[in-house]
Parts: structure tokens; C-alpha cells; sequence
């Protein structure tokens, strides 16, 4: 979690509760981590001072529907590839 935080330029406990889970996550994806719901939702719990099986029922299900959002949006993100691929393969017109 450290190296795929250091790669979405989140490199404190400070930078994370800033961002808060939804946005930090939505760093996490744009910067090439692959989406789990479980790491969303530990996230989520962690940034809360909760133990990660602590989301349950109606809560777990808020969460899924809000983790499906970030993750669609990730997936719309025309740079959401590591390190600038998107923007690299539009630069010699491989993409729009």
C-alpha cells in the first residue's frame, strides 16, 4: 500500500486523511492500481479508526455503490494509464 500510495503522490498518514478515501482511491486507480472493492472499503474504515470488518449491511452496501462510481470514472479517464501512457500514445496518434 506504501509503494502504490507513493506512486498516486500520496507520501503521508497527512496526505491521505486530506484527500480522504474516495479521492485518494481515485489517485490510487490513476496511477495504475488495480480496483478491489475490499481495499476500498479498508481504506475507508482505516481513515475512520475502524477495524476493516467492521462494514456491514447497509453500510458495505453505500460503499460498494460509491466504490462502482470511482471506479467508472476511473475507467473514462483518458490518462487514468501509469506514468502518461494515455497522453504518450495520443501524442504519436495512436489514441484520441
Amino acid at each position: 500500500m506504501d509503494e502504490a500510495c507513493a506512486r498516486a503522490g500520496i507520501h503521508s498518514a497527512d496526505d491521505l486523511r486530506e484527500l480522504g478515501a474516495d479521492a485518494a482511491y481515485a489517485r490510487l486507480l490513476a496511477s495504475g492500481s488495480r480496483p478491489h472493492f475490499i481495499g476500498y472499503y479498508v481504506l475507508v474504515m482505516a481513515l475512520q479508526g475502524r477495524p476493516w470488518n467492521d462494514c456491514k449491511g447497509k453500510e458495505k452496501e453505500a460503499l460498494r455503490k460509491r466504490f462502482d462510481a470511482i471506479k467508472a470514472r476511473a475507467a473514462k479517464d483518458p490518462d487514468r494509464l501509469p506514468d502518461g501512457l494515455s497522453r504518450f500514445l495520443r501524442d504519436i496518434g495512436l489514441s484520441d
